[in-house]
């Protein structure tokens, strides 16, 4: 059987009223750079906080911060989504469920707490190692002038971290927007599942998942890009690899 190519497609209305079929995608593109972008925002949060937990000479704090990082790492980002969606609003008061299963966009607001929650523990363990990797002469230096513990995590030791994560950090941030396609199995219509629908209604597979491929490597070379750039602005000579 011949396949027939037809990169005309993409100027075709889409079956769902939506518009041409690049459009239809472009909503997609949307709708998955809202979401990670999002969802980073949570995962930074909550990630700074677990990490600086997981440093604190507070053993219950550093005890109550390996568990959360362990829970929401070792469990398949998959998994975890299921859980939010579909789990979740059971196990809640039945007001309090209910008026989960009622939000508009339930699904987007589910996939960037899931999200947000599970990159949380990942960025958690970098700013971890980065805090881990600065001399302890630096917090002593801070103890010595007066500073208090959270004074020194502010002034002195998360400055000089945030710029030693950077690097990871840029992967982490991509693997956010790529774990957005996750999203397609709970119903949010971001890119992966606009192109699935594209290829349903029109049977163009190559083409459909072609130009798919092509916006996420677009986004993910921005987004490199853009972190490299801000990699280079703020590097700390001396603390960042070939300085």
């Amino acid at each position: 059987m011949n396949y027939t190519w037809n990169w005309n497609i993409f100027f075709e209305q889409a079956l769902d009223g939506s518009g041409t079929y690049i459009h239809l995608l472009w909503l997609g593109l949307q709708v998955t750079i809202t979401t990670a972008f999002s969802a980073w925002i949570l995962a930074l949060i909550l990630g700074l906080i677990i990490g600086v937990m997981r440093t604190l000479p507070s053993k219950p704090a550093q005890k109550l911060a390996a568990g959360y990082v362990e829970l929401f790492r070792n469990i398949p980002f998959l998994v975890q989504i299921f859980l939010w969606y579909f789990v979740l609003p059971e196990v809640l008061p039945e007001s309090w469920g209910m008026w989960l299963k009622s939000l508009p966009n339930a699904a987007f607001w589910t996939t960037i707490l899931a999200l947000g929650f599970y990159m949380s523990a990942r960025v958690a363990e970098q700013l971890r190692a980065g805090l881990a990797s600065i001399p302890r002469g630096q917090k002593l230096a801070g103890s010595a002038i007066g500073l208090t513990t959270a004074q020194t995590y502010r002034y002195v030791l998360l400055p000089i971290a945030t710029r030693i994560i950077l690097p990871p950090l840029t992967s982490e941030f991509l693997n956010t927007v790529k774990n957005t396609s996750v999203a397609l199995t709970i119903g949010l219509l971001e890119l992966t599942a606009r192109t699935r629908a594209m290829q349903e209604y029109t049977f163009q597979v190559f083409e459909a998942f072609t130009m798919a491929t092509i916006l996420y490597l677009l986004v993910n070379l921005l987004v490199t890009f853009g972190m490299r750039t801000l990699e280079r602005k703020v590097a700390i000579p001396g603390y960042s690899a070939g300085r």
